[in-house]
């Protein structure tokens, strides 16, 4: 992301890499190294070719390091000649394979994400044969290999790099045996690794490592016992697979089937270990552990969120990665500990973190996984051993949530009451003690002062105020009265109280995006006002604070510029009206777009352009009053001056490329500025059609990723100003497609900030023309990702889809993902739609695949709807399905059902619900059962089920029966002849039963359903004839 771009540069056989990328140093060296390999070869015979490099390494250590390195790079880019380089590696190397390890290493740890597919699978090839070879070091290699396989991450990528390091440690047991610390890190690793391969699809992988763990645990188990309580931690996440519950009753009741070493007291003393922290940092890759590091040690508190959006993207998006929330806990706890200097400047505080990831579970088991990470080292607790570093961020994420989020608070406070008498009934008295020392230790370092403000909080139900006087008396007597909070004394709340006004509160985020003063005294006086004005005073309360009347500082800047440049920026700084600003803005463009500016003065220039402008980017963008004139007053900002610039030229231009690079080094000081470009390409006359410019923008940017880019600026949008954001919306969906029209974060930020009226206006713009926000070949997707979001985020989603003319049965499977119980929103909007339609059999049969409950009505009222609308066709598409499943095999059927995901239909299914519609029409006058397709479908079923069927359905079924007794009557002349089977026969007679009943009922019912005895005749006739084909 730092280097400046490379044009036209050839991609490197070893490293992905792209035209933004500076060329990389450690595979230029490499490169190199293959060249002189090369030229010492090229040539000659294997024999001869060996000869000189042997003798070309025995010249000096530096020769050395060349040919192996190049004999290395060669492996891994060429296939073919692996067997061979390696063959000449193990001959020529003088130091036992060193060299060639560390950089090995350092791939692994800084480069294995850029490597190109091949040299990825060459590389674990390599590994394994440096393990044949019992190469010394082999191990630790592996260890690093072990942790870049990601958690919560079931891409085929990442589960191939599983199996093929799990092969190697099966197929070198031997091996694997001599050493304590590789057995104990693989079962770390192997044990976590199982419960992302849950899916049928990874029932195989996930038996191997079931198999590897539970024969090294049995073999092995005081070397595994070095991990400490964690290995406790995660055999209790996988006991319930049957292999792993027979180790598991033995650890607790058994122990010593296990090793004789391992006594009655060996559980508690295993738990009383504290876990070392190489076992917790070996589940994030290196690639994580950079960016919560930086986080923790870099990004101030208040500015954490794009960064906070990145990480989640990148690592937490998915379903399966909700697993990985309690390894990134189990890190922050146990590895991450700020020194003092850290803790008490404006960084982001580890407790911060952690609330954000416990925001962001959706997941209830996860939700309790994440909860039992962030309170492991409490429940065996003790100072003498333990650090106050693994249990502070519990407390502090618990008495920062009070005000903001209590139900954050709540739920922690719970599951840490509940925990000590159900995590393991025979040591409750030792959990208790752990969790009381826990307490004690926080109040005598200071952590809290008082822990009464926590337990005995008036926000705390009354249950739950309970079980904390209960558990805990000693904690809830404090003198300070439960609302003065300021005085206590924390460990990462030294925050400088002016960091309050640069934080906004967000609607899930909540406190994770805000110290404590941001939530004052003045909260209590808008109790009465709505939820929705209360997000959003507290939203733009703190921009409209007096940091703006402070004085822009550029002093740590201009004098790095020259003098020119110099001179422009200080008249810019003394300006006072727009117009000036703007004439000086224009001089400083010419001057950057003229031959002889240093590029090197560039980030300092946009340093102090970001200070300069700061003003300009706080307060609403848009015009309360949107007309062609206000649009184009609110684009003549000086900043804007780069952007018409960059309009008026042509892409080829050189100076075009400069700006760019202008505008991407302020967007790395002021990130406001993207969102500010998307505004000025639409508003302004002179940008007309030119919002391709913001593509170029992106891919010039550190991010160099349109998608990323567009993400982060409408989160930014979102943030600060939901009117841009909607004005925004129509351009954004229709310039970039490919970027939005699949994705739900942008629907997601769009959703959750919008009120009534903006929602309708969008609505108005989808039925206009102007604005498509689903496709056809993504809107299922996104509808499925949109069940886990706030109820009227749904709904707005919902409407928003309605307002599109796509048709429903592009998203009917959506059905088979709906819960009753957990999906209200998203089944009431379909039960409306499905009202309104015609059934067809695919509606029809996802409506009838819905699992039968007494609480579920929704197939049965939208089956009565239909029934009484298009009885006829409902008719016929149930006809179809009975017959259809009735005909499938058993086997079959239950083959079908496993192979796939989602709900399939089953004959027993179809029943249920016929029967549950046969009740609800009971008492009614509707005809429905009486239709000849139903009858002869039902006939057709009872000829050829079960006896336990035909007795839990008979009464469905004696509507078949009792339709029969008059099919005997007519002679069978009245068929034609060839009369192919006793059940195409029962066909026959179908007209003449209808027709009775049809004169025998239109006495009594009304006039309109005398036309549907002839209707009813001529569709018995049909379906009798296509019966019989």
């Amino acid at each position: 992301m730092e280097p400046s771009p490379a044009k036209g540069k050839p991609q490197g056989r070893l490293l992905v890499s792209t035209t933004l990328d500076a060329k990389d140093e450690l595979e230029e060296r490499l490169e190199r190294c293959v060249g002189i390999v090369t030229s010492l070869t090229n040539g000659l015979s294997e024999r001869e070719a060996n000869d000189a490099i042997t003798a070309n390494v025995c010249k000096g250590p530096q020769q050395h390091e060349e040919v192996c390195l190049g004999l290395f790079a060669l492996l891994l880019t060429e296939p073919p000649q692996a067997q061979r380089c390696y063959r000449d590696l193990t001959l020529v190397n003088r130091d036992g394979m060193n060299v060639v390890l560390i950089k090995i290493n350092q791939i692994l740890m800084e480069k294995f994400l850029k490597l190109q597919d091949v040299c990825r699978t060459q590389l674990v090839w390599l590994v394994r044969e440096l393990v044949k070879s019992g190469v010394i070091g082999a191990d630790g290699i592996l260890m690093t290999l072990m942790k870049q396989i990601a958690g919560g991450d079931i891409t085929n990528k990442n589960l191939w790099l599983a199996e093929n390091v799990l092969d190697i440690l099966v197929e070198q047991r031997e091996w694997v045996l001599k050493s304590g610390m590789l057995i104990a890190m693989s079962v770390y690793t192997y044990l976590r690794l199982i419960v992302d391969h849950g899916t049928p699809a990874l029932l195989v992988l996930r038996q191997k490592e079931v198999d590897f763990c539970i024969g090294l645990l049995r073999e092995k188990f005081m070397e595994c016992f070095i991990i400490g309580r964690d290995l406790v931690r995660l055999l209790q996440i996988v006991a319930r697979i049957p292999e792993m519950e027979l180790l598991w009753k033995d650890l607790l009741h058994n122990p010593q089937a296990l090793s004789p070493q391992f006594t009655g007291k060996g559980l508690l003393q295993l738990l009383t270990a504290r876990t070392s922290r190489k076992f917790l940092a070996c589940r994030l890759t290196p690639d994580m552990e950079t960016k919560l590091l930086f986080m923790t040690s870099r990004v101030r508190f208040g500015q954490q969120k794009r960064y906070q959006d990145w990480f989640q993207r990148q690592y937490l998006s998915t379903a399966e990665s909700q697993s990985l929330r309690c390894d990134l806990i189990r890190y922050i706890c146990g590895v991450v500990h700020p020194s003092n200097e850290v803790l008490s400047s404006d960084i982001l505080p580890r407790w911060a973190i952690i609330g954000w990831l416990l925001t962001t579970c959706t997941s209830n088991v996860a939700a309790s996984n994440a909860k039992l990470a962030l309170f492991y080292d409490w429940l065996f607790f003790s100072p003498e051993k333990d650090s106050i570093m693994n249990i502070e961020p519990a407390i502090l994420v618990m008495h920062h949530s009070m005000k903001p989020h209590p139900a954050i608070t709540a739920t922690l406070l719970d599951f840490m009451c509940r925990i000590i008498p159900h995590f393991f009934p025979p040591l409750e008295g030792q959990v208790r003690q752990g969790v009381f020392n826990s307490l004690t230790f926080i109040m005598e370092k200071r952590v809290l002062a008082h822990l009464a403000p926590l337990f005995d909080n008036p926000k705390l139900d009354r249950e739950l105020r309970s079980m904390l006087r209960e558990r805990f008396p000693e904690f809830c007597s404090s003198p300070s009265p439960p609302t003065e909070g300021r005085d206590e004394v924390k460990m990462e709340e030294s925050v400088s109280l002016e960091m309050d006004n640069h934080v906004l509160l967000d609607k899930e985020d909540g406190c994770y995006d805000n110290t404590e003063a941001a939530f004052s005294d003045d909260e209590e006086e808008i109790n009465n006002k709505g939820e929705g004005n209360k997000k959003r005073e507290f939203r733009f309360h703190p921009i409209k604070e007096a940091i703006i009347e402070e004085p822009a500082d550029i002093t740590p800047y201009v004098d790095q510029l020259d003098d020119m440049m110099k001179e422009k920026v200080l008249q810019l700084q003394k300006g006072s009206d727009t117009e000036t600003h703007c004439e000086v803005m224009q001089e400083i463009v010419d001057l950057i777009l003229e031959e002889d500016f240093e590029s090197e003065q560039m980030s300092t220039l946009a340093s102090c352009l970001a200070e300069l402008f700061k003003g300009h980017f706080r307060g609403d963008v848009l015009p309360d009053e949107i007309t062609e004139e206000s649009l184009e007053e609110s684009v003549c900002k000086p900043v804007c001056l780069v952007f018409r610039n960059l309009c008026q030229m042509q892409e080829d231009n050189s100076g075009f490329s400069v700006l760019l690079e202008m505008l991407a080094e302020l967007y790395q000081k002021q990130p406001k500025i993207g969102y500010h470009l998307l505004y000025y390409l639409k508003a302004s006359k002179a940008a007309m059609g030119k919002m391709s410019l913001y593509e170029s923008f992106a891919q010039a940017t550190a991010l160099g990723d349109l998608h990323t880019c567009l993400m982060m600026d409408m989160k930014a949008c979102q943030e600060d100003d939901i009117r841009l954001l909607c004005y925004l919306t129509p351009s954004i969906y229709t310039e970039f497609p490919d970027e939005t029209l699949r994705s739900a974060e942008l629907l997601n930020m769009i959703v959750a900030v919008i009120d009534s009226t903006q929602l309708q206006e969008l609505m108005c713009h989808v039925m206009i023309g102007n604005l498509v926000m689903f496709r056809k070949d993504s809107v299922l997707n996104i509808l499925i990702q949109s069940l886990d979001w706030e109820t009227f985020e749904q709904y707005s989603t919902w409407q928003l889809f309605l307002a599109h003319s796509i048709p429903l049965e592009t998203i009917i499977p959506i059905l088979q993902h709906l819960k009753y119980k957990e999906h209200p929103e998203a089944l009431s909007c379909l039960l409306l739609q499905l009202r309104r339609e015609k059934p067809s059999g695919e509606m029809v049969k996802m409506v009838l695949s819905r699992p039968c409950h007494p609480e579920d009505q929704f197939t049965t009222s939208i089956l009565r709807h239909w029934a009484a609308k298009h009885d006829d066709v409902l008719g016929e598409h149930i006809k179809a399905l009975l017959i259809k499943n009735n005909n499938l095999p058993r086997k079959r059927q239950s083959l079908r059902s496993s192979s796939s995901k989602l709900a399939q239909l089953t004959l027993e299914q179809i029943l249920e619900h016929m029967d549950n519609l046969r009740l609800n029409l009971s008492n009614t006058k509707n005809s429905f059962f009486t239709q000849t397709p139903i009858l002869q479908a039902l006939q057709h079923v009872q000829a050829s089920c079960d006896e336990a069927h035909k007795m839990r359905f008979s009464d469905l079924f004696s509507l078949a029966e009792e339709y029969e007794e008059p099919s005997s009557k007519p002679p069978k002349s009245r068929r034609k002849a060839p009369a192919s089977s006793p059940r195409s026969r029962k066909g026959a007679a179908t007209p003449v039963s209808n027709e009775e009943e049809s004169a025998s009922s239109s006495a009594s019912e009304e006039e309109d359903s005398k036309p549907k005895a002839p209707k009813r005749k001529r569709k018995g006739s049909s379906a009798v004839a296509s019966d019989s084909d």
